[in-house]
């Protein structure tokens, strides 16, 4: 047990040392070590029972012995940028479990319900030996495409009061998910939304994956069962080297992005433009040459 919260701690401390960009949190990151921890990525809109499903899942997989490593990403304070909601409040059913640990990370106003150090948290989770590691997305609706670049395998929650919305969805947060869960699904709709759903997941989506529909209330603990073993499915039947290439590659550019955005500051752009904007032949993306 002493080894276990030696671990954790360390974990603790590397997670911040990266997310505050601390003295030598490069070469932290430079120097870990490949991992092949599943990473499970759970997203969609607000109300769906994100937090909820997580919770049920967890406990699922604590009672076949599993080590989880939870990343749950908060809507920020607008006062200091930390998580607003946290892990105590969250996850407080798991939060002393041996076999779990838990971080939140605050959005810090991501508009893709992912944390911007959301890459490098992950991969700094990943050296803790955990059998999974479950990201929970911030609940800011058909937006939240970005888990599909980090996670393995990516669950979009619905709710049967989505309605139609489900036949005017955006086509993006449709083509992330590897499993529809459609929770709540006691509600007096929910047959008819789940035939609508797989309906349209039928015209839409020919893959080499059939993508399951499960259902769930989760409060109670229904159906979760049988989302682990779509999951556990998942993972046994798609070894596509070209979806691991494609998410290293994804991975790759957003770090990228990054490093190339981060001298940039925004008050020193708007006090350029305010300057150039002075002179009646300003052009912006001349302008903007001297960024790119």
């Amino acid at each position: 047990m002493n080894n276990l919260f030696q671990t954790y701690k360390t974990l603790a401390r590397n997670i911040s040392i990266v997310e505050n960009e601390l003295p030598n949190y490069e070469t932290l990151l430079e120097h870990l070590s490949p991992s092949n921890t599943p990473v499970v990525g759970i997203t969609g809109a607000p109300g769906a029972g994100k937090s909820t499903i997580t919770n049920a899942l967890i406990r699922s997989y604590l009672q076949n012995g599993k080590r989880i490593g939870i990343i749950a990403v908060d809507p920020s304070s607008p006062f200091n940028f930390g998580s607003l909601l946290g892990d105590r409040v969250r996850m407080s059913e798991h939060f002393n479990s041996p076999n779990v640990f838990i971080r939140s990370i605050a959005s810090r106003g991501s508009l893709g319900g992912l944390s911007e150090k959301i890459l490098e948290v992950c991969d700094v989770l990943k050296t803790g030996n955990f059998d999974l590691i479950i990201i929970e997305t911030v609940g800011v609706g058909q937006s939240e495409v970005e888990i599909a670049g980090l996670a393995d395998i990516t669950i979009v929650a619905l709710t049967p009061s989505s309605g139609d919305e489900v036949q005017n969805m955006k086509a993006g947060l449709m083509e992330i998910a590897d499993i529809f869960v459609v929770n709540k699904s006691d509600l007096p709709n929910a047959e008819g939304f789940i035939t609508n759903l797989e309906r349209l997941i039928h015209e839409r989506f020919q893959r080499h994956w059939q993508i399951p529909v499960v259902k769930t209330i989760a409060t109670e603990n229904v159906g979760m069962d049988e989302l682990k073993n779509q999951i556990e499915k998942y993972f046994s039947e798609n070894h596509s080297t070209e979806k691991k290439l494609q998410l290293l590659t994804d991975k790759a550019w957003r770090l990228i992005q990054q490093r190339r955005m981060k001298n940039l500051d925004r008050v020193d752009l708007k006090n350029k433009i305010a300057k150039a904007t002075t002179d009646s032949h300003f052009n912006l993306y001349q302008l903007i040459k001297e960024f790119a």
